[in-house]
């Protein structure tokens, strides 16, 4: 069946102050590539480039919050933030036991059947699907590659993708890879496959979410001249690459990263008992082996 997608992007103008600063290392004082920077509470964020520099656009009293894998989380006032050190995370070592994969079989999960795809700017937010686990997943346990399906314009978008544990409440846990797992995206409406046999990542008991997040960076940037027909004034949009892809599909609720937080969407009927609804979700599957 061939695949249909519609494209979305929504134009909104504002005015505020530009912050700059670096993020680094506490201890070794060097800099933090693609680090997550929110404004709080706000869909408002950037990423930090390959040398730990940030540019975002907010007013000098607001909060920022700043992560990365593998280090605390920080929050200062933007006012602040010109040189950010993030402390190292302690972490409990737990014995590495490597079991040998067959791979002799695979099976795709996640697939729609919804044949209809939507294109949307999702901004600096990180939208993530959960796949449940099931019993039969016992015999392909071992998550071999992730799919994104993405719209790009530029040549070489670099992405990030997260693997997340379900944590006690049923929201996204604990980031399940120890290091950023950072991926380029080629031009045009793709299907990209990412290898991540090297993680030795096996399907958790209580399911686990994968997300896509786009970085902020100026190798995804373009630059959109928008003219404005009742001042006949055109001004430059920025908006980074890629796209992710969607489907319409029917969940009992939908978590996004913004703000610096985890926001989990649910509706309710009259009488206020939650009820499934149509929800945007990211075009992800996974490919499991033995």
């Amino acid at each position: 069946m061939k695949k249909i997608y519609l494209l979305f992007i929504v134009f909104s103008f504002t005015v505020s102050a530009q912050i700059k600063g670096v993020v680094k290392d506490s201890i070794t004082g060097k800099p933090i590539p693609y680090a997550n920077i929110w404004v709080e509470n706000e869909n408002i964020g950037a990423s930090t480039e390959e040398n730990g520099e940030f540019v975002i656009n907010t007013s000098s009293n607001k909060i920022l919050i700043f992560s990365a894998l593998g280090f605390e989380k920080k929050t200062l006032k933007a006012a602040q933030a010109m040189q950010v050190r993030l402390a190292s995370k302690a972490y409990q070592l737990n014995d590495v036991v490597i079991l040998k994969k067959k791979e002799t079989k695979i099976i795709e999960i996640g697939k729609s059947k919804n044949a209809i795809y939507q294109a949307f700017d999702n901004g600096p937010r990180i939208d993530v699907k959960y796949f449940p686990y099931l019993p039969r997943y016992q015999k392909t346990k071992f998550i071999k590659q992730v799919t994104i399906e993405t719209d790009s314009k530029i040549e070489g978008a670099t992405v990030k993708i997260h693997f997340y544990s379900v944590d006690e409440n049923g929201f996204p846990g604990e980031e399940l890879l120890s290091k950023d797992f950072i991926a380029t995206v080629p031009i045009g409406v793709v299907k990209n496959i990412f290898n991540v046999s090297d993680f030795n990542l096996r399907m958790p008991k209580k399911g686990l979410f994968v997300g896509f997040e786009k970085l902020i960076i100026e190798r995804n940037k373009l630059e959109i001249p928008v003219t404005n027909y009742n001042t006949n004034v055109t001004s430059i949009k920025k908006t980074y690459s890629p796209l992710v892809l969607y489907n319409l599909e029917e969940r009992d609720f939908l978590f996004t990263f913004s703000g610096g937080k985890w926001n989990k969407e649910i509706q309710y009927d009259n009488n206020k008992v939650p009820i499934k609804r149509m929800v945007y979700e990211p075009s992800i599957n996974l490919i499991l082996t033995n």
